[in-house]
């Protein structure tokens, strides 16, 4: 297991210098003209639109498969409770929690946590390992003449000073809530516009 995960690194350490050379290649004008700031909200803003994106497409047929079996299941045990006999639906339910339904969630999960493993965390890793190699404190000296990205005054005169990977952070968590608002708004308006469709359709016939 210890040579498996040794392998998987090594992988993973050669990607990350991988993506660190490209990188550094096609965000230097970014950075020449407005700064280290800006190339890592750009690299927080890619990194929320590439995990979005493989979250969406990249999927197993093993995934799929287990997450039907699931809905399946699910959908048994709850119509085993509501039968009209309680004691007998709950019997009926803990059987099929012991025979499928527990396994096939523990299988469905397990399958769904490596897939955000590969789609989400990898690639925000890979990022925070290139903002932390390329924006580190020494870095950051030779390239602006400070080592922090932004810096904020307190009542006490001690300026609070904002690193690569905080200010990465923040970025992205930002973007992540952005995209969560954005997505309630269009799926509010969709509904929205559905129901004033189904009203005119409703008043056309009517009349």
């Amino acid at each position: 297991m210890e040579r498996f995960l040794d392998i998987i690194w090594e992988y993973i350490y050669a990607a990350i210098l991988f993506l660190a050379g490209n990188l550094d290649n096609l965000l230097s004008p970014i950075h020449n003209l407005a700064g280290p700031a800006t190339v890592i909200v750009l690299l927080a803003f890619i990194t929320v639109l590439t995990t979005k994106f493989l979250g969406k497409k990249c999927r197993t047929k093993r995934h799929i498969k287990l997450e039907k079996e699931f809905n399946h299941w699910l959908g048994v045990r709850e119509e085993a409770m509501r039968s009209e006999d309680r004691e007998k639906g709950l019997r009926m339910a803990r059987n099929i929690d012991q025979a499928k339904l527990n396994r096939t969630y523990y299988d469905y999960f397990f399958e769904g946590l490596l897939l955000s493993l590969a789609t989400m965390y990898l690639p925000i890793l890979m990022v925070i390992s290139y903002v932390n190699a390329f924006y580190r404190p020494e870095r950051l000296m030779e390239l602006t003449g400070k080592e922090y990205i932004v810096h904020f005054g307190l009542s006490n005169g001690d300026p609070l000073l904002i690193g690569s990977i905080f200010f990465y952070f923040v970025s992205l968590v930002s973007f992540y809530l952005c995209w969560s608002v954005l997505k309630k708004v269009i799926e509010r308006g969709r509904q929205k516009r559905i129901i004033n469709e189904v009203t005119n359709q409703q008043i056309i016939t009517a009349g």
